[in-house]
């Protein structure tokens, strides 16, 4: 069984690319690909000109990687695996500098083991910068902290792009991806199906706006033929209508008020990079709560 399957895009120098898709997707095995750490058995890649299977010495020299899965060495300290990671290289940038801009210049002498999820993750993309990298491959690297510490997380990726670096990422956070990256690859049972901006894949699917409101009684056929609605879906007391078109709030509300229908928490919902996905991937609105 073939874990990818005719994958290609490209990325553009500067950018932050990232690619999403279910478990089992194909993400992992791609993005190792790429890193010259799994080989392909057909096709060709590329990474700043070179054959990340042939040439991996030279590519290792241009390239930061940081894993899903990370194990450190037992008792090692900070300031011991950064001059580790340091000797691989010719001409490492200084890697208390990389500790003290990523907030971790405290735990130097602290041992690996002892440090924080978040930290851990900080330490992860120190240990990947020690190169210079041009480009930066960051493999679910948000997984697992807590909001503040993905929030922060984010910070210092933009900071990298700022910096010029290009950074390649996959996440299974479609916040993440929708605030961060420039471009998208969306992959569903090993194939890329989409790759584009947010705006684009949101277009290219032709999504649709979302009225949700709670009533205790409404006549849902009658509702469905109010102007822009589409669809109308019910989840006990709650009411989700499906449209398109600038109007569809005010019709739907138009509708509620001229028929004296007392409803609360009216909310809209603009189509998002997650509804793209669940498209994709053939969920359905009541599976995703």
């Amino acid at each position: 069984m073939r874990a990818v399957d005719h994958v290609s895009f490209s990325v553009k120098e500067g950018e932050i690319f990232g690619m999403i898709g279910p478990n089992g997707a194909g993400k992992t095995t791609t993005i190792e690909c790429i890193e010259g750490l799994r080989d392909h058995y057909s096709g060709s890649i590329r990474v700043l000109g070179l054959d990340p299977k042939t040439e991996r010495k030279r590519l290792y020299d241009l390239i930061g990687v940081q894993l899903q899965e990370t194990s450190y060495q037992d008792n090692i300290k900070v300031w011991e695996i950064c001059k580790m990671f340091s000797s691989f290289y010719a001409n490492p940038l200084p890697y208390e500098m990389l500790l003290e801009k990523f907030g971790i210049a405290d735990k130097i002498n602290s041992y690996v083991s002892k440090l924080s999820g978040g930290q851990r993750q900080r330490l992860a993309i120190v240990l990947a910068l020690i190169a210079n990298p041009q480009i930066i491959f960051l493999d679910e690297l948000s997984t697992g902290l807590d909001p503040q510490a993905r929030r922060s997380m984010w910070d210092l990726i933009k900071d990298l792009q700022k910096n010029g670096k290009t950074v390649y990422m996959t996440t299974h956070f479609m916040e993440e991806a929708e605030y961060l990256c420039d471009r998208i690859a969306i992959m569903n049972r090993g194939k890329v199906v989409a790759v584009d901006t947010v705006e684009n894949l949101i277009r290219m699917f032709d999504l649709e706006d979302r009225v949700i409101f709670r009533v205790s009684d409404i006549n849902l056929a009658e509702l469905e033929r109010v102007e822009s609605v589409t669809h109308v879906e019910q989840k006990g007391s709650e009411i989700c209508a499906r449209g398109k078109g600038a109007n569809l709030v005010h019709n739907v509300v138009s509708y509620l008020n001229d028929r004296q229908i007392a409803y609360s928490g009216l909310k809209v919902i603009q189509p998002t990079l997650e509804d793209v996905f669940l498209k994709i991937t053939g969920m359905k609105w009541e599976e995703t709560e």
